[in-house]
């Protein structure tokens, strides 16, 4: 699949207020297709010089864009991850065995809401990577186009450029997905019978259709776009490797969508 057509999908499959915070991809490709039409321009020429700023200038409107957006829903994500730490804790000093008013159906109601909530919010934040994956790949792919087709050079320093800017820089919300898993994992164990594993996935699966289709779409097109194909270079991302958690596991297993 063209990257231009994947992109489309991935916007329609993503998050509604999430829809215009993705890269400008065909204005872009229109611009370089412009600027490549036109009589040839000697590198170094004023219209060249003017012709290539226009397109530095749209790019860092773009790189702007993505960062104030990615800081914007990582600063959400702490605090929602500290919130479900809270819940949790108050669930089981309330309700737990061992707690001030001890109740095994008002622990299981309530743990089955936090549940939910914890799938939810694994699921976006799945989905905030695979933003900085696809805007990253789309800003190659464009610089690419640019220099091919206009015999400029952009694209080496601009990818040092973006591989600095805070959109790019994923530990953060990576770790915030690892220690989610964990709380899943020690929250809510999968008990060692089988048919209980098996309940549990269907639980996951159930609870978090709110963003599970969209966050199945962003694990398919990680991997899609970081599967170190024939057309990996220098500035392609690394290789996915999914996390072997049991989380990921219902995601990829389960999928209500074909997977391409």
């Amino acid at each position: 699949m063209k990257f231009g057509k994947r992109l489309n999908q991935q916007v329609q499959e993503t998050l509604p207020g999430w829809r215009d915070k993705f890269l400008s991809y065909k204005d872009l490709k229109k611009l370089v297709k412009l600027i490549s039409s036109t009589p040839p321009l000697l590198n170094g020429s004023l219209e060249y010089v003017k012709a290539e700023a226009e397109f530095v200038y749209l790019l860092n409107n773009e790189i702007d864009k993505f960062n104030a957006f990615f800081m914007e829903q990582e600063e959400d994500f702490v605090i929602k991850h500290k919130e479900l730490q809270q819940r949790i804790q108050r669930v089981i000093a309330m309700w737990g065995s061992n707690g001030s008013k001890p109740s095994a159906t008002e622990y299981k109601d309530e743990m089955a809401k936090i549940r939910k909530d914890i799938v939810d919010f694994h699921g976006e934040m799945v989905l905030l990577v695979n933003y900085s994956n696809i805007n990253y790949t789309g800003l190659a792919k464009i610089l690419k186009k640019y220099d091919k087709r206009t015999g400029g050079l952009l694209r080496l320093p601009f990818i040092q450029k973006v591989l600095k800017q805070p959109f790019f820089t994923t530990e953060l919300v990576s770790k915030l997905i690892k220690e989610c898993e964990n709380t899943i994992d020690s929250v809510f164990p999968v008990e060692e019978i089988g048919e209980g594993k098996k309940e549990r996935r269907e639980a996951i699966t159930v609870t978090g259709e709110g963003v599970f289709r969209n966050t199945v779409a962003a694990l398919m097109t990680m991997q899609e776009i970081r599967s170190g194909s024939s057309t990996y270079g220098q500035f392609s991302l690394p290789p996915l490797n999914l996390p072997d958690s049991e989380i990921v596991q219902s995601v990829q297993l389960n999928s209500p969508i074909p997977i391409v």
